[in-house]
Order: structure tokens, then sequence, then C-alpha cells
């Protein structure tokens, strides 16, 4: 008997791979055939390129000093990586825009890639507005507020910041410092009395004149000082002014100026790292390791530590670490102004034409640089430091996260982990201000850029926990039938999570019964008896009621879901109530300045008793024309007749 080595017949060959191998070799050939079809009329010049597949959707933007060049680039196959050969393939149209110059080129190309995301791009998937600390400046008292998105208020913005919890912790010692108001402008202008702000001497309560329009001018102009980096200064004049107080033996001043020294050394205090020498400067670290990238930005603004946050751009596993963090900081400075130093841990591909491209976007000039020694390398070891340990940690938590959701499958009977689960729960207080909220999660975690909320619109259902379901499913499902209906985006679940029991889950079947839908698991998830944590029931269609063992570590995956939704929901809820209380009924009468609402709200008390009021009591107070009285009578008894 002859072995098959020892033969000259040829080995067995896998059919379907050899199969597949020719459809690919074919779709290549294809691609390139289509790319060649416009280099014909191409010109030399720079510009932004885009391919894109059979459905229209955008593969790869980049861009070129010379387009012609570079797309020729693409039709010399046997010299591309794999990824760029698969998108070669996948190529069956192209759009081209020219622009003056390269630099111009990578302005539009960072611009294209936020706003398309292509799959072959490195991609910046979490790039949230940073929040700032604004002193407005449109006030005759400014107000000490935080701030994100488009600066379209008059006034002056500090920061970035990397997160909320940084800005309260420097907005709470800087109100304690500088003791400036945080209130809103209907509250503000409604004050008859001083808040309790001043009362624990947080402000000096200017909406009733306990301080003159001087003093707290200087009180603002202090903290604006502190806040540009002139800390010291202002530590030194207080601290003069102090020991000033106490040698005149007035000891009460010289303990508010002693408390307000104090503050300031909290700002401080939280700072984890400092350099000398670097005022206003960003720090971008990156750690690569197994085919992924984390990369750090440490922010630093008037010589203090505003503090860092993670990234993991999404990128193809061939791509070198100087590409990846080029294309993350042309992303990252698109809707954001760079700092003119800007300390990085690598060289950077084309450097020169980034710094350049960031310069014309900030407008300043933009230095990217790796230091080599000193201060400023000890800064970027420190970033890249908390660039690999956050590395590391994604890994084992992605790891984790992965066995989890396999979990998840086992336990709804899913034919293969889901990779997008969306949880939904509702909110309000008896009917008002009713919103619901949707959470997304996958493999990575908590998709928070995913997250949705529905202020709940159909009449009678705020307040009936059936009905606002019904509206938030079916909201959410109408418009995926109609924006994607063969469900080729990511944006169709694999599981849904409702919050609550049977009712819940009948109002589901119902929504997707009427929609069409018969093929997205769904599931119910109930507190348990004296809504214990661990004794929790599910319900899923033509499945009976079932728990889980309380110590088993998908369950308590699954109330991890369950409360993050509950979070957003309340947390939507919360800032709707309070919005709504910010309101002031009187800021809706035409005609009406802040003296006017003043002098009503001291004499009837609160803007309700002004809406109640007569005629003839309007007429009675200070300030208040009979005009005006009937403007402000008629406003809020728009049908009735004088009282």
């Amino acid at each position: 008997m002859q072995n098959a080595a020892d033969t000259d017949s040829p080995l067995p060959v896998d059919a379907p791979a050899a199969a597949k191998a020719r459809r690919g070799t074919a779709d290549i050939a294809r691609g390139v055939e289509t790319i060649k079809g416009y280099l014909r009329t191409l010109p030399e010049t720079p510009g932004v390129y885009r391919m894109m597949n059979a459905d229209g959707d955008v593969l790869y933007v980049g861009k070129a000093r010379n387009l012609k060049r570079r797309v020729t680039n693409y039709t010399q196959v046997q010299r591309l990586p794999v990824r760029l050969q698969r998108m070669v393939a996948e190529t069956v149209t192209m759009e081209f825009v020219t622009t003056h110059t390269e630099v111009e080129a990578l302005l539009l190309e960072s611009n294209l890639i936020k706003r398309l995301m292509p799959r072959y791009n490195v991609l910046l998937r979490d790039d949230k507005a940073f929040p700032h600390i604004l002193i407005t400046g449109d006030q005759d008292y400014p107000q000490l507020t935080k701030h994100r998105g488009a600066r379209d208020r008059k006034g002056d913005y500090f920061g970035p910041f990397a997160s909320v919890g940084s800005v309260n912790r420097v907005m709470t010692a800087l109100q304690r410092a500088f003791q400036i108001r945080n209130c809103a402008d209907a509250v503000f202008n409604s004050r008859t009395r001083p808040c309790l702000q001043y009362q624990i001497k947080r402000c000096t309560a200017p909406c009733v004149e306990r301080v003159t329009r001087e003093e707290y001018a200087a009180q603002v102009a202090e903290a604006k000082a502190f806040l540009s980096g002139k800390s010291s200064e202002i530590q030194a004049r207080l601290a003069h002014a102090m020991q000033e107080a106490s040698d005149r033996m007035e000891f009460e001043t010289a303990a508010k100026l002693r408390d307000r020294i104090r503050a300031l050394t909290a700002i401080q205090a939280h700072q984890d790292i400092n350099v000398e020498g670097v005022g206003d400067a960003d720090v971008v670290a990156a750690h690569q390791d197994g085919g992924s990238t984390c990369i750090q930005v440490f922010f630093f603004r008037g010589g203090r530590n505003y503090g860092n946050r993670a990234y993991f751009p999404s990128h193809d596993k061939s791509q070198d670490l100087s590409e990846v963090m080029a294309a993350f900081i042309a992303q990252f400075y698109e809707n954001k102004a760079a700092p003119e130093l800007v300390l990085v841990s690598h060289d950077l591909a084309e450097h020169e034409l980034l710094e350049e491209a960031l310069g014309v976007r900030a407008g300043h000039k933009v230095e990217l640089h790796r230091p080599q020694r000193g201060d400023k390398k000890r800064l970027v070891d420190h970033a890249l430091t908390n660039a690999r340990e956050a590395h590391g940690r994604r890994l084992a938590e992605t790891g984790s996260q992965a066995k989890l959701l396999a979990g998840v499958a086992e336990v709804f009977g899913l034919t293969e982990p889901p990779k997008r689960i969306e949880v939904y729960d509702n909110s309000h207080i008896q009917g008002a201000h009713a919103v619901g909220g949707m959470i997304v999660a996958g493999p990575e975690g908590f998709t928070k850029n995913a997250y949705r909320k529905f202020n709940i619109k159909t009449e009678g259902a705020a307040g009936d926990d059936y009905a606002m379901m019904r509206e938030v499913l079916t909201r959410r499902f109408e418009r995926a039938v109609k924006e994607d209906p063969e469900r080729t985006g990511e944006s169709w679940p694999d599981l849904i999570l409702i919050d609550g029991g049977e009712g819940q889950l009948n109002v589901a079947v119902e929504v997707f019964n009427e929609l069409g839908i018969d093929d997205v698991p769904f599931a119910a998830i109930a507190k348990g008896p004296d809504r214990d944590a661990g004794r929790e029931r599910f319900f899923m269609p033509g499945r009976p009621p079932f728990g889980m063992d309380p110590k088993d570590p998908v369950l308590y995956f699954l109330q991890r879901l369950r409360d993050e939704a509950h979070r957003f929901a309340i947390g939507t809820h919360r800032a709707k109530r309070e919005k709504a209380i910010g309101v002031n009924p009187l800021d809706e009468v035409p005609n009406i300045g802040p003296k006017r609402k003043k002098a009503l709200l001291h004499h009837f008390g609160s803007a309700r008793a002004v809406s109640r009021a007569g005629l003839a009591d309007l007429e009675n107070v200070e300030g208040i024309s009979k005009a005006v009285a009937k403007l402000i009578y008629a406003h809020f008894h728009p049908n009735g007749t004088n009282g």
C-alpha cells in the first residue's frame, strides 16, 4: 500500500476554499479595472478620494498631494497589504474632490472620515466635545458655569477638562475662593433674599446687591487670572491681604482670606503631575500591542493638569503606530483647536504636513514635538505608562466580556454571542416629564454614543408604563425598518432586554408583530420578590419564566445592563425636570425685563402668585404701568375677564 507522499498524483484540494480564492482574485481584478477607469481623467493635483462598494457605502477616504499618482498605487495589487487588497476587491466606484493644497486635502480628509466612518480608515469613534468652564460675558454679574459644545455664548472659556468630575472639583474650589454665582439667570432675577450659596460662603449674593458691581467685577477678574495660570500671583496677593488683616486684628476678614487660600490650594492638590514651563499643552502617548492601540491624551492649561482620557481607535492590525497616531491626531483636533504645543510619544507620519494643518485649523502655530530628555520627556513617559496600563486593562476586560456575551447567548438560546444588546427603561414621576431610555452594549462594553432618549409624545401615554414602552419600541423599530430594511448596517440589535415583567414583554410582542419583525430575540427582566438583586425573573416569548443562579457572573452582567438603562433613563428624566423647574413663567411675558420681574416677585412673592393676580393688584406694583399690567394679565388670562 502506497502513501500519498510516495505518489506523483496531486494532493486533494479543498474545493470550496479554491472556489473562494478564485472569486477573490476575480473581485480584485474587477476592482483594479474600476480604478483604472478613473485614471485617464484624474488631475495631478492635491485632493481627496473616496472608494465605495456596491451598496454605496464609503470604504475608505484618502488624501493625496498628487491624486493621479496616489490612486495609481491601488492598481499595483502585488505591492498592497492584504487589507487594501480586500478594499480594492470591494470597490465599484470612486469620488474625488480637488483642493488647492495638500493641507486643505488633509483637513477635508479628517472631516470626511469622522462624518462617514469608513471601514478601512483608522477611526476615532468616541470623540464627544470636552467640558469647559465658562465665565459669562453677557451679564452685569457674570456667571460661573460648565459648558460643552459650540462656543456661541459671549464670555471666557477655560479648558478643556478630561471629565465632568474634573470640572466639578475645580468649580467647587473656585466658588469657595472667588464666590462667583453659579445660578441660572431665571433664579438670579427672581431672588428676593440670599440663597444657601451665600450662607455657606460660596457666593457674595449679587442678586440682592450684597456686593457692589465693582467688587464683584474684582472677584471675576481674580478668577480669570487664576484660571489663566497666574495662581501664584493670586495666592501671594491673598496671603499679603490676610497678613495685613491679621495685623489690624481684623480676624474675621483674615479667616475668610485664609479659607480662600485653602480653596485655591485644594485645586492644585488634585493635579497629579505638573511641569514647570508647560503652559498650554496636550500630551499624546500611544501603546500598541496585539494589533490594538491605546492612546492617552493629557490636557495642561495654564500650567495645570486638567485630566486625561484614554482612546482605543479602530484600525487594521497591520497598521503601524506612526500611521495610527497621525490619523488619530488629525481626527481628534478636527472639532477642537490644538494648543500651541502638542507633545507626542512617537514620530508621526507626515509630521510637518500635520503640524501645518493643525495650525491652519487652530488659527495659530502648532508644534508637534517628541521630547528626548528633561521634564517634558518625563511628562510623555508618564502618559505612556498610563496608555500601557489602560491597554492591559482593556484586553483583560475584552476577554472577560467575550465570555459573558457567550454566557448571554447560552441563557437566551442565541446561535452566537450578541454583538449589540439594546436595553430599554422608562422614567417619570406621576406621568410628568416622561422619557424612555435605550442603552447599547457589546464586545467592547457600553457604547455610549449609541444611547438614545425618547421624549414621550403619545397623548395619555405618560405615566402608563405599557403605553410608554409601546411608543419607545415603535419609534425605534419603525425607523430601523425604514432606514435599514436589509439590515446591512450595525444598528440592528442581536438581543433586546426590557426592564419589566410579563406585561412589558407582551407589549414588545405586539409591537414586533405589527412591524413584521420576527427574528430579533427579546426578553424582559423583572426584579425578584421584594426587589432583591439575584432573584430576577426572565420572560421570553414561548418559554416559561426562569431565574438564574444568584452567583452566576452572567446574571451579574445582566443586572449591570439593566441598572445602566435605569441610570440613563433616570438621569434623562431629571435633566428634563430640572430644565422645566428652571423656567420662570415671567420670562415668557413680553416686555418684562429683570427690574420689572424683580418688582413683581418682591410684591407677590412668586411667579405663580403673579399669574393669579388680578389686574388691579398688578397695577399697584411699583414700576408697573397700567398698560404693562394689562399685558401681564392678558398673558396669563387670554380668555378671562379683568380681576
